[in-house]
């Protein structure tokens, strides 16, 4: 896991505690103070995970999402931010975030909520699945059940269980690439731009 985070406190909590609470399983290799570093950060550390705070100083944290979506596009970028406006959030994920973690100034805190983020689960607090479902009074259940198919629902209760591309590739017995272009077609028919917003559609539809 990379971290881009400016509060020197919470990063040095997060690389003490996560491998403990772990078991070993995930640690920090990599962090940066400055948003203008995350792209090199998390191309010379290659992390599955990225760790972003939105309230940075500029250039900000959601040019930073956009940057390391960019130079890792197979990295996952969990946005955090104590900010209890769901926009916030929103902005998140529209810029290529995958999941959304509530902050706090202890790092403890977000220890549960991130394993489950490691684990592959699609992390978002309630008041945002809320805020996404209400954004939009098109994206309702019967939009999602009448216009996609067997195959499609499949593929978006998949998604929005967590399973990584890797493992949908496995039980569909296809190519990795072969999922990235029908979760792009998914997302299209959706009218989404993110897996987290099919996760959330997907809940309103009582797919999951």
């Amino acid at each position: 896991m990379a971290v881009i985070d400016d509060h020197n406190l919470f990063v040095r909590g997060l690389e003490l505690l996560l491998p403990e609470v772990s078991q070993g399983r995930a640690s920090v290799v990599a962090t940066a103070g400055d948003a203008a570093y995350a792209a090199s950060v998390v191309r010379h550390a290659v992390p599955d995970i990225v760790l972003v705070d939105l309230h940075m100083p500029a250039p900000g944290g959601i040019r930073a999402i956009q940057s390391v979506r960019r130079a890792a596009p197979r990295a996952r970028v969990l946005a955090m931010s104590g900010d209890e406006d769901p926009s916030v959030a929103i902005d998140a994920l529209r810029a290529g975030a995958s999941g959304f973690l509530p902050k706090s100034s202890d790092a403890a805190d977000l220890l549960q909520p991130l394993l489950s983020a490691i684990d592959g689960w699609v992390v978002l607090p309630e008041n945002l699945l809320a805020a996404l479902i209400e954004q939009d009074p098109r994206r309702t259940a019967p939009v999602v059940t009448d216009s996609l198919d067997a195959a499609d629902q499949d593929l978006l209760r998949m998604i929005a269980s967590g399973t990584s591309t890797v493992e949908i590739a496995a039980r569909l017995h296809v190519s990795e690439r072969t999922v990235k272009r029908l979760t792009a077609a998914l997302l299209r028919k959706l009218r989404v731009s993110s897996r987290a917003e099919a996760s959330a559609l997907a809940g309103s539809a009582g797919l999951i």
